[in-house]
């Protein structure tokens, strides 16, 4: 079969994943990301989220509707199951996102990219800030992981992916701090404008 050529995206994945698993309703997918903490891997802030991924994976025929049940005290509910295209497009879509790292454009280093336009002591203040919040969603997860001692390694391995990065991030951010405030790292205008000049 040729590679699906689908679009994926982190949320598609999961829900592919959790209908391999056996059917479910929209709203029990919603529940049970959050019930697993894979919110921190897919976002479904927005419950509408969910509904248009679903939609998008039915319309590419990686699910279908298995039924509609109608409760007089619920609203119509649609049961979604995973199709065989659907279930080599998770196969596909795991092993691409495994060995082939995408490009992402996160917000962090865009704004470390623009860090210029801020004052030493106030970028040093915001990255005071990202720390001390790395340091306690850290002390969370690891709270979170230890709660659960029996589980399996490996429905844990995106949760120790998390914290490895963020506990990088976070010796990093920490280096940085260190130079702000000894001084080794500062700026001025008048040092960026001469730096402009110099590189234009």
């Amino acid at each position: 079969m040729a590679r699906s050529t689908h679009r994926r995206s982190p949320l598609a994945l999961v829900l592919l994943s959790l209908l391999a698993e056996g059917p479910m309703h929209p709203y029990r997918m919603h529940e049970v990301i959050k019930e697993r903490g894979k919110d921190r891997v897919a976002n479904v802030a927005q419950r509408n989220s969910v509904y248009q991924s679903i939609d998008r994976l039915q319309r590419a025929g990686l699910i279908t509707v298995l039924e509609t049940t109608r409760d007089e005290r619920r609203p119509e509910r649609t049961v979604y199951a995973i199709t065989p295209d659907g279930w080599y497009t998770l196969r596909d879509w795991t092993a691409d996102m495994l060995s082939n790292p995408a490009r992402d454009y996160p917000e962090f280093p865009a704004a470390l990219a623009s860090l210029m336009v801020l004052r030493p002591e106030d970028a040093m203040a915001r990255l005071a800030q990202r720390s001390a919040d790395l340091r306690a969603s850290l002390a969370e997860d690891r709270k979170a992981m230890a709660a659960v001692p029996d589980l399996p390694r490996l429905f844990l391995l995106d949760e120790e992916y998390s914290i490895a990065v963020r506990e990088a991030e976070q010796r990093w951010v920490d280096g940085v701090l260190d130079a702000l405030r000894s001084g080794e790292l500062t700026w001025s205008e008048e040092w960026i404008r001469k730096v402009a000049d110099k590189f234009a």
